[in-house]
């Protein structure tokens, strides 16, 4: 990484503590309607667009629910109340987060967000914590067609940015956010959240920190 142009970040998990917030309130909803969800249709939807997250809760409730049959708008209805009444209260920020935006500020590194939360979102979050200013640009799930783990958000935002994928930085804590920027050529770090790397993520990430303060302190040692 010696030629480090760009840091891209994913938005929840990374730069706010919302990815717990989310998973907690999939169970809070899942319970109140008094449906089973299975884990994995909660931890493998971290870092999906909608459609690509409603085709997997789909699928991984088939066992309970045959044929389609899960209620998949009525579930989603009731989390979404529930996730914005916990916005409303809090919106935490993640251990470094502006250390190191002020760090890439400084070396004049540029950055922006490759994230699956639909853009107006992820501009009130930023407006609301006064991140926006550190970002050039921010692209949104509901700006490409396929979804993580595909490459394709973090190959648009190179893209928006202008640098070529392999001087860039991909920091994400999902598994399929470090999926999808190994994908796109990308050095992948992995900050992890709600879950561990498993053997397979162990394979494709290029670094695995702790915190931002971490990825501060490894970009200074790449540089």
């Amino acid at each position: 990484m010696k030629n480090l142009e760009a840091v891209i970040f994913d938005m929840d998990g990374v730069l706010f503590d919302t990815e717990r917030m989310s998973c907690e309130c999939c169970f809070e909803a899942a319970k109140q309607l008094g449906l089973t969800l299975a884990e994995e249709a909660v931890y493998g939807g971290c870092g999906r667009n909608e459609a690509s997250l409603r085709r997997h809760i789909m699928e991984t409730e088939e066992p309970w629910y045959p044929n389609g049959t899960f209620p998949y708008e009525k579930y989603r209805e009731r989390f979404m109340a529930l996730f914005q009444e916990r916005l409303e209260r809090e919106l935490p920020v993640k251990k470094g987060v502006r250390e190191l935006l002020e760090y890439l500020k400084e070396k004049q590194i540029k950055t922006a967000i490759a994230s699956s939360t639909k853009g107006p979102l992820v501009r009130k979050h930023l407006e609301r914590t006064g991140l926006s200013g550190y970002f050039q640009e921010i692209v949104s799930g509901d700006m490409v067609e396929k979804s993580k783990p595909e490459p394709d958000i973090y190959l648009k935002a190179c893209e928006t940015v202008g640098v070529l994928p392999e001087n860039a930085m991909g920091i994400e804590d999902s598994f399929n956010g470090i999926r999808a920027v190994a994908a796109a050529g990308m050095t992948a770090v992995m900050v992890p959240d709600m879950v561990q790397p498993d053997e397979e993520i162990r394979q494709i990430y290029d670094y695995c920190v702790q915190d931002l303060l971490e990825v501060k302190e490894l970009i200074e040692l790449l540089a």
